[in-house]
């Protein structure tokens, strides 16, 4: 052990702090044996928590029609940003079963009417999205996982994609069939669907593509159709997520949907979004209750009916903070939402905009905001496959996480959103180094 703790000699600071020009900036310190007591974050790889799948943002069609409007060199700059050694390095990504919000209109993949999925084709999604999607591919091993907004309108109560309503009962064998043939599909062209969600926020009624399902419903679906249709299409494989909708009711609602008896057995995790909040806890209470499940982070975004007049430094603090909180509670996957928008936060078929990593410019070009520099922090240097690992801290004016790479590459992330410089000693057993966060800044630390 005393041999292994040698081999700390250089420890690297990746730093990024908008008020003095830092974005990723790179700096060195030698480690070395430290008594130190005030200011130390101690850091313990020998204390391992959930094992990381990945990082990623969704695909949709809002995304791809940015793209499509991109220069050629603008077009480069993004598959650059999001999946290459030099971006975020993205492995993850999430793709909408028929329309969302963020697409230009309501689709789906078949024929009004049609009860026989006798008319089921992806060509909507061949045309452009799947093209990009194959470019991610090229750069990066892949997870994608896979939620519906809304089934088409004639499976619904309301006989309409917008405003809510539910599937109709005598149409749950033939959603579930709906989802084995997008699946198919996808893997026909080469795409592997890994995860899907039963369906995009279950409780919300929204004016753009929805439905509406109970925890019981949700219990049932899984139970009595998704799972049986998996199995019998040969996906068993294909991992089933429930709720995908915020934190705030996450624990309520995975238990009301397993108190269907069965259910438990056919769900492999709990997504999770963040529009109502920290509720961290949320996550600790659903891995402490079902240890089994993953849960995964799949939406979050600054919405600019809430947010328009923040600035950048809190928008990326409030990905960074997130993410923090997230990572330490448990979450094995964070997925952002649009990987694109335009100038306006679009486009979105009911004019519900939003802010994104990156933007496009009006001029066939991108701009980076600075909560893509945030996120890189994490996805970067967090590879599929590590696990967090414990850290205690001094102050409460930081946040922290660490991880364990599978190469054995220790990785710490501490976050500043306070207005003060905040000394800090980084200890490993009783080795490490002294440095300084900076206010509103954040610093990713790499070591063996």
């Amino acid at each position: 052990m005393k041999n292994e703790v040698k081999k700390m000699e250089d420890i690297k600071l990746i730093i990024t702090n908008q008020l003095q020009g830092k974005y990723w900036e790179e700096e060195l310190k030698h480690a070395d044996f430290t008594k130190d007591c005030m200011h130390v974050i101690n850091v313990y790889p020998d204390l391992m928590e959930q094992q990381i799948e990945g990082f990623g943002g969704a695909f949709t069609e809002a995304t791809v029609h940015n793209y499509e409007n991109l220069s050629e060199e603008g077009k480069e700059e993004f598959i650059t940003a999001y999946f290459k050694k030099e971006g975020l390095r993205y492995n993850m990504g999430r793709v909408h079963i028929n329309s969302c919000d963020f697409a230009l209109g309501n689709y789906t993949y078949v024929a009004e009417g049609d009860i026989t999925l006798e008319s089921f084709d992806i060509a909507h999604d061949k045309k452009n999205m799947i093209p990009l999607i194959k470019k991610a591919m090229n750069e990066q091993d892949m997870h994608f996982l896979a939620s519906p907004w809304s089934p088409p309108a004639y499976m619904k109560t309301n006989g309409e994609m917008n405003h809510g309503g539910k599937l109709k009962e005598e149409f749950y064998g033939l959603w579930a069939e709906y989802f084995i043939k997008y699946i198919n599909a996808y893997n026909e062209v080469g795409i592997n669907i890994k995860y899907i969600t039963i369906q995009n926020e279950p409780e919300a009624v929204q004016t753009w593509d929805s439905c509406i399902y109970t925890a019981e419903e949700e219990g049932i679906f899984v139970r009595d159709y998704l799972a049986p249709a998996l199995k019998e299409a040969g996906l068993s494989e294909v991992e089933i997520f429930i709720w995908d909708h915020n934190k705030e009711a996450v624990y309520d609602r995975v238990t009301g949907t397993f108190l269907v008896d069965g259910s438990r057995d056919c769900v492999n995790g709990v997504a999770v979004h963040w529009y109502t909040g920290d509720h961290f806890d949320g996550i600790r209470a659903v891995k402490k209750a079902y240890p089994e499940k993953k849960v995964f982070f799949t939406e979050g975004c600054v919405e600019y009916s809430r947010f328009a007049d923040s600035g950048e430094i809190e928008k990326a603090e409030m990905y960074a903070h997130d993410m923090l909180g997230n990572l330490k509670a448990g979450i094995e996957a964070f997925i952002d939402w649009n990987l694109l928008l335009d100038e306006k936060g679009g486009p979105n078929h009911v004019g519900n905009f939003c802010a994104a990593p990156i933007m496009c410019d009006g001029n066939g070009g991108l701009e980076k905001r600075l909560s893509y520099y945030y996120i890189g922090h994490f996805s970067r240097y967090i590879k599929r496959g590590a696990v967090q690992i414990m850290t205690t801290c001094y102050t409460d004016k930081i946040e922290t996480v660490a991880f364990l790479n599978p190469d054995g590459e220790r990785v710490l992330i501490i976050l500043n959103k306070s207005d003060k410089d905040i000394p800090v000693t980084l200890r490993e057993k009783g080795y490490g180094i002294q440095c300084v966060v900076e206010k509103h800044s954040i610093v990713t630390c790499l070591w063996k």
